[in-house]
């Protein structure tokens, strides 16, 4: 990033151009640089890094941020990424993409199903530093205020200091409590996992179909994780990559497999 000019940034999300949450990320980098928006024009919560191949992939120009350059899209969170970088973009290469403020927590295996942080993972494909933001409350009115000054500080940080190129930020923020943020955690993505449930039901025509259900199931008891730092009401700032390699595990599979 130079300093001759304001950073280019690109705000993507996965609950759609119209949320509240992706209103306060827009409005939070305006303070601090030249802002683009690319955005799913419909929710796309649990989507993961799905893109779209079978269908075509619809733009349209939108004036719902006011002085900034905006585009909703028929396709995924990471479409919208890979649209902006190879299209709307085209010969321009953001400085920093930051996705959401999601509606809800993106803790834990919660990463992998993340539509929020398959845009930033998509940017930090692209060698692009990239931050995902979630707030841990799934209220369409959700309360953002006692965040933003985080997001505006971790993002100054991020263009500042930068990160490893392919890494991409998980930022997840507590919900608005009485007591104000302790501060910030830089933590591990604790292993815990969801325990789903399929909840049989009937529709008026009499015919049966499933509605996904579930529980959090966490028996992690480190201090040093997501999940502990939101519950003593922290941020949470996990480091991820999009390579899944288990590199533990190759010593052991050369040394004890069978391969011959």
């Amino acid at each position: 990033m130079t300093t001759d000019k304001k950073p280019l940034i690109l705000v993507a999300n996965d609950d759609g151009i119209t949320a509240k949450g992706i209103r306060h990320l827009v409005e939070t980098m305006q303070r601090i640089g030249e802002v683009v928006v690319v955005a799913p024009n419909s929710p796309q919560s649990g989507m993961g890094h799905a893109i779209t191949i079978n269908d075509p992939l619809k733009i349209r120009s939108s004036d719902i941020f006011e002085g900034v350059q905006a585009y909703e899209c028929s396709g995924t969170p990471a479409d919208c990424v890979k649209i902006a970088k190879n299209h709307i973009l085209a010969d321009r290469v953001p400085d920093l993409v930051v996705s959401g403020i999601n509606h809800g927590s993106n803790t834990s295996v919660s990463v992998l199903y993340s539509g929020t942080m398959s845009a930033a993972v998509e940017a930090a494909i692209e060698h692009m530093p990239a931050i995902g933001f979630s707030l841990c409350d799934y209220d369409a009115d959700a309360e953002f205020d006692h965040i933003l000054p985080y997001v505006e500080s971790i993002a100054r940080q991020t263009l500042e200091k930068g990160i490893e190129k392919g890494i991409a930020l998980n930022v997840n923020f507590p919900p608005k409590r009485e007591e104000p943020i302790q501060g910030i955690k830089i933590c591990r993505q604790t292993i815990a996992r969801w325990r789903e449930n399929f909840d049989e039901r009937i529709d008026p025509y009499g015919r049966k179909y499933l509605w996904l259900t579930g529980e959090f199931e966490n028996n992690d008891k480190g201090e040093d994780t997501d999940e502990w730092a939101i519950k003593n009401n922290y941020v949470s700032i996990v480091p991820v990559s999009f390579d899944m390699t288990a590199h533990h595990a190759i010593p052991f599979m050369n040394d004890e497999w069978n391969l011959d």
